[in-house]
């Protein structure tokens, strides 16, 4: 289990290293449309290469950083049910999840766009608009995105594993994010600091006076 633990932990950074080069993807893309739309505005001109590298820079930035997302627990979630079930329910929903659907799912999507992102490579197909570019570079991001996608699905049914062993944390809590067991110590903490600065305030009354 220690070796699957390192695994995952490669996984995690890999993927959040990915997510801090995303964010220059994003840059780019916007100053990208900004010069775009100077140049047109001051020369009347313009380019299909400069709309079309922006669609391929919002789609590596989308699907690269789908395993960052998956890392940070950011994809959208339903817990009207989910969320009222003991803990270990939970998590054993979580590694269904990860097992048999999004596992899957990535294998088949791999299954078919590895071959056709050969095939566009091989063929250098290019964009059928003016002034258009290569295409192979923006179905490429399809097999990475997924293949990032599938390791950090990987990576998580092996943290869920862990705590069902007792060999890892509480996969569920994002980083710096207190558990439920730790609000209520809070909680009872103030209480009980409350209740003591009441205690002293009531204890120097009578000598005040």
């Amino acid at each position: 289990m220690q070796g699957l633990l390192r695994l995952s932990r490669a996984i995690d950074w890999l993927n959040a290293q990915v997510g801090k080069a995303v964010i220059w993807l994003i840059m780019a893309s916007t100053a990208i449309s900004a010069l775009n739309a100077l140049v047109r505005y001051i020369f009347n001109t313009s380019s299909n290469a400069f709309l079309e590298v922006q669609w391929y820079l919002f789609a590596w930035s989308f699907l690269v950083a789908a395993g960052f997302t998956l890392l940070n627990r950011e994809h959208v979630r339903i817990d009207v049910l989910n969320s009222r079930l003991p803990k270990k329910a939970q998590i054993w929903i979580d590694i269904v999840g990860f097992a048999l659907f999004l596992t899957p799912v990535c294998l088949v999507v791999l299954y078919y766009t590895v071959p056709m992102t050969m095939q566009k490579f091989a063929s250098g197909e290019m964009s059928g608009n003016p002034g258009g570019l290569i295409r192979w570079p923006v179905w490429l991001a399809l097999p990475v995105g997924f293949t990032l996608l599938l390791l950090q699905g990987w990576s998580e049914l092996i943290k869920r594993i862990a705590f069902l062993t007792g060999d890892g944390p509480d996969p569920t809590v994002k980083p710096g994010e207190k558990t439920a067991e730790e609000e209520l110590a809070e909680v009872l903490r103030q209480r009980t600091d409350a209740e003591a600065q009441n205690a002293n305030a009531a204890a120097t009354a009578p000598q005040a006076r």
